[in-house]
């Protein structure tokens, strides 16, 4: 059975597999690898537990980390005319193996965007994953075709799902074994992302960052969505999103398979009545305006861990958890604008810190040597527009109010340079 399972147009991903045998004959057959997963994972998510407190943070670089995911076969001229009004820097692509005959048309729609870092996601399907001959061929083809105009080659995707055609981190492995080998011996000026596990399923990475496989990655991808627990403050198993990127960070810190590279190539929220188009079940969508918030204070606590190289957001267009809807035609979200304000804005900061107390959250940067505050609450409260704030909306809206109220929103508030040493923002009425 070469292909177990069947692309969904509608989410952009694998459906569910359907023939529980199959998926249990296979899993019996990976026994060994998922044994290793398990017990290799006892040991070393408690060392990386132990070794968090002690990893250094890194200076981020604000411009590249705001990236964003793009299907470029959706809208491509929409999606080209976008891309120039949001003016990012960093984008990533998704390609799938079994499209090899689209690799022309791909290669165009780099070359459009060459001006911009590139990650692209290649996309596995089981008979690539089956056949090693034929995933080296195909992958000769795409780094002779596209070479160095992509940044980043994310080798694998989503390899802790059945339905994305893997059954264990073995199969993995051999699988980015093949990619690496073309880069050792062919085409040693290419940069290779590996690892590619979905959600806080941290033994799968670790089993991907500590093995006996003989290849090595430029840098680790995570799919790291936090989307079935709601906002991104809230915890999963005691860790919040901060929490699990310093573990992950740790993870990576601690591996002599990598270098000290973490990408974030895939997160979001699924948004509610977009079904079929929403890849969860309405249980975890949320509405527009809620999307957006989230979206912005993930990249904030995101950044301002310093630990994550970029973050890319999935993705442009797509109805289902896009920042545009192209349903009935095109229509712009509310996250679109604020994404766009986010990168303006935060394309050139210089982090400062990250305060919280009691649910209350300042995030402090410089811009252009001006201090920012970006503040957002979990308790509703209010805080005195002083003379020396300049106040905007999470989508770039001037607020002038003598009273601001701080909730779930973030809020902008850049302070006038004379007073921007001497005074906290913090001080809420």
């Amino acid at each position: 059975m070469k292909k177990p399972f069947k692309w969904d147009d509608y989410s952009d991903q694998p459906a569910l597999l359907q023939d529980k045998a199959y998926k249990k004959s296979m899993r019996k057959k990976e026994r060994v690898s998922l044994l290793y997963t398990l017990f290799s994972s006892f040991i070393l998510l408690p060392l990386g537990l132990l070794m968090m407190p002690f990893v250094k943070r890194k200076e981020i670089s604000s411009t590249e980390f705001f990236s964003l995911g793009v299907d470029w076969q959706r809208e491509t001229q929409t999606t080209q005319l976008l891309l120039e009004e949001l003016e990012v820097q960093s984008i990533l692509v998704r390609f799938k193996l079994w499209e090899m005959d689209r690799l022309d048309e791909l290669k165009k729609f780099i070359l459009q965007n060459s001006d911009k870092k590139i990650i692209l996601k290649i996309l596995q399907d089981r008979e690539h994953v089956e056949d090693l001959q034929l995933l080296k061929n195909d992958l000769h083809v795409i780094f002779t075709t596209l070479g160095t105009s992509v940044t980043f080659y994310e080798i694998g995707s989503t390899i802790n799902r059945a339905k994305w055609g893997f059954f264990s981190v073995r199969e993995y492995l051999h699988f980015y074994q093949v990619a690496y080998d073309l880069k050792k011996n062919e085409f040693q000026n290419i940069q290779l992302l590996g690892s590619g596990v979905i959600d806080f399923e941290f033994y799968f990475t670790v089993h991907t960052l500590f093995n006996f496989c003989k290849c090595k990655y430029d840098g680790v991808a995570a799919l790291l969505y936090v989307d079935r627990r709601g906002a991104p403050e809230n915890m999963q198993l005691g860790f919040t999103l901060t929490d699990k990127i310093a573990l992950l960070s740790t993870l990576v810190w601690l591996s002599p398979k990598t270098k000290q590279a973490l990408h974030v190539t895939e997160t979001n929220w699924p948004l509610s009545n977009t079904a079929p188009y929403a890849p969860t079940s309405e249980y975890e969508c949320v509405s527009e305006k809620v999307y957006a918030d989230y979206m912005l204070r993930y990249y904030l606590l995101a950044f301002a861990s310093q630990q994550v190289d970029s973050v890319s957001w999935h993705q442009l267009i797509a109805a289902g958890y896009g920042l545009v809807d192209n349903r009935e035609g095109i229509k712009k979200r509310e996250a679109f604008f604020t994404y766009k304000f986010m990168f303006a804005t935060l394309k050139n900061a210089q982090f400062l810190r990250m305060d919280i107390k009691r649910s209350y959250y300042i995030f402090q940067v410089l811009v252009d040597d001006r201090l920012l505050q970006i503040h957002w609450s979990f308790k509703e409260t209010t805080l005195k527009n002083q003379d020396f704030f300049d106040v905007y909306s999470k989508s770039g809206k001037k607020i002038e109010d003598e009273i601001l109220t701080i909730g779930s929103s973030p809020v902008y508030i850049f302070i006038t340079k004379e007073v921007g040493q001497q005074v906290n923002a913090s001080e809420r009425i």
